[in-house]
């Protein structure tokens, strides 16, 4: 094992604050990746990908029932996940270059750093904004855009708490999948942990399914990557909203005339129109919601659900007036994300994803929104995965938050409450907009704001 000692100290608003780095190790599939394997072609899809990572991080407390210590943990996961990573064998490969249309499955491995803090696990729980001490739990800047220092598609950074929980980070590049694709990967690996053998049927049901992409000579999807995220005067907050307030927002819908609106629909079109009556004082502009959809379930032929790879769509909603008369009602939008979402049903091939996903680049390129000053909203969800029931051993976490630091500004990432029992929204929007949107009399009766 390669340990460092790194002390980072930080000076906080009433304490300073101990992260000290203990060991850095890299973690290899148990058995080699057999030679055919050895190139991984991303698919047309994932070719739009852009250079990012998708980082989450898990908060486990000291569990009363489970007597392991930090060691017995830490070897747990490693172990397991070396065993993970033989099926996963991409994750543990790596890319020749930024804009390459393959990974190389060599085995280099994932980093794998632990890190002990002299704060306390609820510190992060009851977090309102994500700031630099949040990042430090991930590894080696994989919470951010891109990472310049670490090659690895995956990262992973187990912290110790001073009160004895842990925090799983989590990191895995956009390039190789989606929220759906980590979802499956993180039970596949906790679920290893926890019942020991890869041939056990728990293990088995999240065994990753390849597409088995036809090798594809240039990358025109990432021939150009887009800048990294400007996040100055940008803040972000987290918001929770229970399903018994979600329940009145489909019932208003439904008076409306909408049939069967999801607590997704109902949530999204609130949070879109708030954002675009933050953002207009006096007068009209467009806007247009970019919505993104898993669409594993849309094929022809069903995709099952731990498919490989970004097998997800955006759709394009645009809205001319949505948020800004009474005209404009809640109901219109989720009429709106219902009608889009039909038009997915039906897909044949990747291909036909990709070719959507370009005809929406073009319209951009060539509409120039945001240069003209239309109001320009993106969402994102996790709500659905299994990532509320990582179970390594010692329970599921008490909390999951998303790292946003990659996110560009005015948006939101949904994902479910630890308890089931409603769902959060981070929020990420200029600090001045976001001043008036957590004050929204039309947000409010719907939600708590952390």
């Amino acid at each position: 094992m390669k340990t460092m000692m790194m002390m980072i100290l930080r000076s906080g608003r009433s304490s300073r604050q101990l992260h000290t780095i203990i060991s850095q190790e890299t973690i290899k599939p148990s058995s080699p990746t057999p030679s055919h394997l050895h190139t991984y072609n991303l698919s047309p899809i994932d070719l739009f990908a852009m250079k990012a990572y998708l980082p989450l991080i898990f908060f486990y407390p000291k569990h009363p029932n489970c007597n392991l210590t930090f060691d017995h943990k830490s070897r747990l996961l490693k172990q397991s996940l070396s065993h993970s990573l033989t099926q996963y064998y991409p994750f543990a490969g790596r890319m020749s270059g930024p804009t390459s249309p393959s990974v190389d499955c060599n085995d280099d491995g994932v980093v794998f750093i632990e890190a002990r803090t002299d704060t306390r696990l609820d510190t992060f729980l009851n977090l309102r904004q994500q700031d630099e001490t949040f990042y430090q739990l991930f590894a080696n800047d994989l919470a951010s855009y891109s990472s310049p220092r670490n090659t690895s598609l995956v990262g992973v950074q187990l912290n110790h708490f001073a009160c004895g929980g842990v925090g799983l980070a989590v990191s895995m590049s956009h390039v190789i999948g989606d929220g759906s694709t980590l979802g499956s990967f993180l039970s596949h690996w906790a679920s290893l942990a926890r019942y020991g053998s890869i041939d056990h049927k728990q293990v088995q049901a999240f065994n990753p399914v390849f597409l088995h992409s036809p090798p594809i000579d240039s990358n025109p999807g990432r021939s150009s990557q887009p800048t990294a995220p400007d996040h100055t005067n940008v803040v972000s907050r987290k918001f929770v909203f229970p399903n018994s307030k979600l329940s009145e927002l489909k019932n208003k819908v439904v008076s409306e005339g909408v049939n069967n609106p999801s607590r997704l629909e109902v949530l999204t079109s609130l949070l879109y129109r708030t954002a675009v009556a933050s953002s207009v004082s006096g007068g009209f502009k467009k806007s247009c919601l970019f919505m993104m959809v898993n669409v594993r379930d849309k094929f022809v032929q069903k995709l099952p659900q731990s498919t490989i790879g970004n097998v997800a769509s955006v759709m394009m909603i645009p809205s001319p007036t949505i948020g800004l008369t009474k005209e404009s009602s809640l109901s219109m939008v989720v009429s709106e994300i219902k009608k889009h979402k039909l038009q997915l049903d039906g897909i044949e091939s990747v291909q036909q994803v990709a070719e959507i996903l370009n005809s929406n680049r073009s319209k951009l390129r060539n509409q120039r929104p945001e240069a003209a000053g239309d109001v320009l909203v993106w969402c994102s969800s996790l709500c659905g995965f299994p990532i509320n029931k990582l179970d390594f051993g010692w329970g599921n976490p008490t909390g999951t938050i998303p790292a946003i630091r990659s996110l560009h500004k005015n948006g939101f990432m949904l994902i479910d409450t630890p308890d089931g029992d409603g769902i959060e929204a981070w929020v990420v929007m200029e600090k001045q907009l976001m001043e008036v949107f957590e004050n929204h009399k039309d947000l409010l009766p719907f939600c708590q704001t952390i």
